[in-house]
């Protein structure tokens, strides 16, 4: 594939999973039951608690906000050594009022915390990016994640898209309608954080400083709640499975219960939770956007004995139909394009309906969207045949 703007064809979609009924994550019976049921067991070899903590200390963004070029300086170096490295940061002094994060944190255990039937009233349709999902059953058969999460539409540009509110209260009644401001407003706030940090991110690479807030100003991103309750057997399974994001960049607020790991020097690292920060970390469509410079890390979440755990993740993309592509100052710095042009809906396409994201999500991506149009649909079969063999056997 040369690097002339494109859109991959992609044949029709082989799904991981068709359900012959909906799926139901109650966590009331589950966790009653002797041991842990069969579809959320893990190998043994993935399921070990890490030893180690990452000790990188924590961007402070309050320099670059004030316009203090040598705190600027400062934050972008420890950016780019994070991102060089293992692509995983904290932030602190955002800007985010903790008011805000408080009135998620509440409203989210809200949510959680009622009915199965309840929650299912906002079941995600197969193929959606939006809705309630228990354990993401409705898409996968086995190693199912320890979860359940509750997941949102974010359009950043103003305009007709899809209203949190209207949302979340046609699916939970009036009552809710607080909820959905909350989530709003939330997303509006990881909105301008995940600007400043593109800003950042230009800095620390050396382009333009508004090349990235610019590609992504009016893009479309998601926000995901997490709901990790605890378990007896927490070593047997896992609340999230080793995988790269494959969306841009992911910020993440976690609570102070902990479960965040990455995979760093060949073992597993934790990230401790850091009082009034949010995890940054870099997702497949930023390192193809870096041309591979910066890396998208191998990262899960585990699950705690005796706690729950809750989230909030924030995935930021561009526009659909923007061309994925490094800007040219910087390939020009290295020897060749480590990937074809794509857009972010092709490569959203290819996680939802052809592909388990993991570790090399971007590189079979990629390697479809390199082979001649007419191997692409034997590609696919061959893809799904090593899905099922990897996760669903």
């Amino acid at each position: 594939m040369d690097s002339s703007a494109s859109t991959l064809v992609l044949p029709p979609p082989s799904v991981l999973k068709t359900p012959t009924e909906e799926p139901v994550f109650d966590i009331s019976l589950l966790q009653k039951q002797p041991n842990l049921p069969a579809q959320f067991l893990w190998p043994r070899e993935d399921t070990y608690f890490a030893q180690e903590q990452l000790h990188d200390p924590p961007v402070d963004l309050k320099g670059f906000l004030d316009g203090d070029q040598e705190a600027t300086d400062l934050a972008a170096r420890q950016i780019k050594n994070a991102c060089l490295s293992h692509g995983f940061f904290q932030v602190i002094n955002h800007g985010v009022d903790a008011s805000v994060i408080e009135a998620m944190h509440r409203h989210t255990d809200t949510f959680f915390n009622l009915h199965v039937s309840k929650k299912m009233a906002l079941l995600r349709k197969p193929g959606a990016l939006f809705g309630y999902s228990g354990a993401h059953a409705d898409r996968f058969s086995s190693n199912l994640p320890w979860k359940e999460t509750f997941s949102f539409i974010y359009e950043h540009a103003d305009g007709p898209g899809h209203d949190l509110v209207d949302y979340i209260t046609s699916g939970l009644g009036q009552d809710f309608e607080e909820a959905g401001r909350v989530y709003q407003k939330y997303c509006e706030e990881m909105k301008k954080l995940s600007l400043v940090i593109m800003e950042l991110l230009a800095i620390s690479l050396g382009v333009e400083q508004l090349h990235f807030r610019e590609f992504f100003q009016d893009g479309c991103s998601i926000l995901r709640l997490n709901n990790y309750p605890p378990h007896k057997e927490a070593g047997l399974t896992l609340g999230t499975g080793p995988h790269c994001d494959p969306t841009s960049l992911t910020i993440l607020h976690q609570d102070n219960v902990g479960g965040l790991e990455i995979f760093l020097d060949n073992k597993w690292i934790a990230i401790p939770p850091f009082p009034d920060s949010f995890v940054v970390n870099i997702g497949d469509t930023f390192m193809a956007l870096s041309n591979g410079k910066y890396k998208s890390c191998l990262h899960r979440a585990v699950v705690n004995k005796e706690r729950v755990r809750r989230s909030f993740a924030f995935f930021m993309n561009p526009r659909d139909d923007k061309t994925v592509r490094p800007p040219p100052n910087l390939v020009r710095r290295q020897e060749a394009r480590q990937y074809p042009d794509f857009t972010w809906s092709d490569l959203r396409e290819f996680t939802q309906n052809h592909y388990r994201a993991d570790a090399n999500t971007l590189q079979k991506f990629v390697r479809l969207a390199r082979a001649p149009r007419k191997q692409r649909g034997f590609y696919l079969r061959c893809l799904m045949c090593y899905v099922k063999s990897s996760f669903l056997n």
